[in-house]
Formats: structure tokens, sequence, C-alpha cells
């Protein structure tokens, strides 16, 4: 794809307003857009506009590379002291005759299950509930690096950090060091939801701000640690909150360097007491991966889900920004077919998930959680009678 010829084509294109085109010759310049450009990205930007410029980003960051990986998840609970309103998937201590609660062994259990399988990732998150305390999940990181020691363990979002260490009485900083002594590597992206409070008081006011959500992450960054980070979209934001999201994820990476990947997330209305709310379009869904790789610059890279948004959608989504559309291995996550996704029992072999990415021209790449490359499937040819490893979407990180 010729998409510095792209590029050139649409600056050349008469009926594009001064406005877009001041934004399209930064791109083309490697400038950075300001607050006021990211909103008018959404108001006035056109899917074909957007997807050229996306494109252009993404191609001169990765070419044709699509990343993947193979992980599992351990989801401890679908119990919560929380009660978001978009949340599909977990159920209130009241209502605990609903719900599971797994035990450190049985958690080693599932993680003794993949001793087998070429995984290089455990992700684990769930709910909160107070049995799941600084020492309990210091003791089962440590289990699983002594019992796997090359497992990576992504776990928790900032949502359990606050409430483990407010519990713990102890700051930020503190808990964080003790969770990287006890073995965590890195931390997914959940639990951003939007980062402004006039959103995020109408949807998931109990838990931590969006403020206290960058500041856990900053303390993970001074310890020299990755993380990554989400946002939730197309409820009841506007596209001043979505900017303002992207802009206080910019600003922190700015600062610490330390974010890996953005994953915007779609809000599913599925069995939630946000149903009322009508979801996007796909097309909504593309021109929001192609705003995020616009505006997050110093973001390497940006992630959509196919068991999330259609495996169709995911393969479009290749060509406005983003660059890896993640897998793991077996079926081990429920938030979002509970929430109504499309895929509600998705599965694809490893040569499905690397023909689906070669069908629209794009390079796919098995990787580590850090990047680091495991198989370049380029030219790579499956064995006929290769026994097919399942590969399912994990929830966010």
């Amino acid at each position: 794809m010729n998409t510095e010829l792209n590029l050139d084509l649409l600056l050349l294109d008469k009926n594009l307003s001064a406005e877009l085109r001041e934004i399209a010759e930064k791109v083309k310049l490697n400038e950075r857009i300001s607050f006021e450009e990211g909103i008018l990205l959404y108001e006035k930007g056109e899917l074909g506009y957007l997807g050229v410029l996306a494109n252009y980003i993404r191609e001169k960051l990765h070419g044709d590379k699509t990343y993947f990986n193979r992980n599992f998840h351990i989801e401890p609970t679908n119990l919560c002291v929380y009660d978001c309103k978009f949340c599909s998937y977990s159920v209130l201590i009241k209502e605990r005759s609903q719900g599971w609660e797994y035990t450190m062994e049985e958690m080693m259990e599932i993680v003794r299950k993949y001793d087998s399988e070429p995984v290089t990732e455990v992700h684990l998150v769930g709910g909160v509930l107070p049995q799941y305390d600084l020492k309990f999940y210091s003791e089962l990181f440590t289990a699983i690096h002594k019992h796997r020691p090359g497992l990576h363990v992504k776990a928790l979002t900032p949502v359990e950090y606050h409430y483990i260490f407010k519990k713990a009485k102890i700051d930020y900083a503190t808990g964080m060091k003790l969770m990287k002594e006890a073995g965590l590597d890195s931390i997914p992206g959940g639990g951003a939801e939007i980062f402004h409070p006039e959103i995020r008081e109408q949807i998931a006011k109990d838990k931590c701000t969006g403020e206290q959500w960058l500041q856990i992450h900053e303390e993970w960054h001074k310890l020299g640690m990755r993380s990554n980070a989400t946002m939730l979209y197309g409820h009841i934001e506007e596209f001043k909150h979505r900017v303002d999201h992207l802009e206080q994820l910019r600003l922190l990476q700015d600062k610490t360097g330390g974010f890996q990947t953005f994953i915007p997330l779609k809000f599913r209305n599925q069995d939630n007491q946000m149903s009322h709310v009508p979801e996007v379009s796909v097309i909504e869904d593309l021109r929001n991966y192609a705003i995020s790789r616009i505006y997050l610059d110093n973001f390497d890279h940006i992630k959509a889900y196919w068991a999330m948004i259609s495996r169709s959608t995911a393969q479009l989504s290749l060509n406005f920004g983003v660059d890896d559309i993640d897998g793991t291995l077996d079926d081990t996550t429920k938030i979002y077919s509970m929430a109504g996704a499309e895929e509600q029992n998705p599965a694809m072999s490893t040569q499905e998930l690397v023909e689906l990415i070669k069908q629209v021209g794009r390079h796919p790449i098995e990787r580590d959680t850090l990047y680091n490359v495991i198989t370049d499937y380029k030219d790579y040819q499956f064995p006929e009678d290769e026994k097919p490893k399942f590969y399912k979407l994990p929830v966010l990180n």
C-alpha cells in the first residue's frame, strides 16, 4: 500500500477544508495535533480521511506487521464491591450465590493446566473482593513464578490496586514496589473507562478516579515497568470527553514512556444497567481507532480485539491505525461475551488467525507481552497434520 501517495493525494483534494488539510500536513510532518484538533477530527473527520492519516502513521511505525500473542486468563471472581453501570460481568456481594470465588489453589490449577502449552503470558483480572488482598496476590504472583519462571504475569488494574493498597494502608509507590518484588511483570489497561469526572461519576462513581488510575500507572512506570491503557467509548460520553482521556494518556506517556499499547474498548449494552444506551456503529468504531492512532503519537501500538468487534471489523481496523489484534489460547474469559459481543464462543486456530491477518495484506507476527518476536508467520508453512490450537480473545489489557 502506497500510504505516502494516498496522503499526498488527500492534500491535493480541493474539497478538503483548510482545518482538516492543516491536520493532514501535521501528520505528514510528524507534528503533534492539539486538543482542539482532536475534537475537530471527531466532529468533521470522515472515515476515508481518517483512514488515510491513521494508516500512514501505522505503516511508518510498523509497516504491514500485525501482532498477536498466546496467553490465558484467570478471572478470580465475578463478585465485586463496585457497581459499575456498564458492567455485564460482575455480581454484587449480596448476590454471592450467583458468582464464583476461586481459591489460590484453584487459580494455580488453571496455571498448571497450561504447562504443556506454548503460552507466554497469564492475564489475571476480575472483580474486587476483600479477601483478595495484598498478601493474597503477593503470594499468588510468587507461586506462579516459582511454578513457571518464564511465564509473564500481567495482572490487575488500578481499580484493584487502589482498593488493595487502601485496605493495606500503604501508598501507591510502596504498593507497586511490593507487587514488583512479588513477581508482577506488567499491568493491563483496564479500569480506565472515561477519566473525566462528568462521565466517570455517572458510570463508575465508587471506584478509583481517573487521576488515581493515572497515578498508579505512573508509579509502576517509575520502577521501569510497562503497562497498557484503555478507553471505554460509545456510551454517554461526548467527543470532548474522549479527547480529554487521550490527552491525559499522552501527557503521562510524555512523562514516563511506560505505556506500550492503547486499546479502545467498545461499550456493549447487553445485560447491564445501561442497556437503554444504543451501541455505536462499526463506522464509529473505525473512526475511533483512527483518531486514537493520530492523537497518541507517543504510543507504539493500537490494539483491537477481534472477539469484541467481530473478525471482519478487526480486519478492517488494520487499515485504520490498528497493528495488534491479540489472541489467547483457550476460552478463559467471559467479560465481553456476557456483554453481547459478536463472538459469543470465539475460537480460531493459529492458522486461521494468521490467515485472517494475511487476507488483508498484513504480515502476522506472534509476540510476547513486551513485543519481542516469537514467530514470524510471513512465509510460514503450516503442517497439514498440525493439531489446531484454539485462540480466544482476552478482555482488556
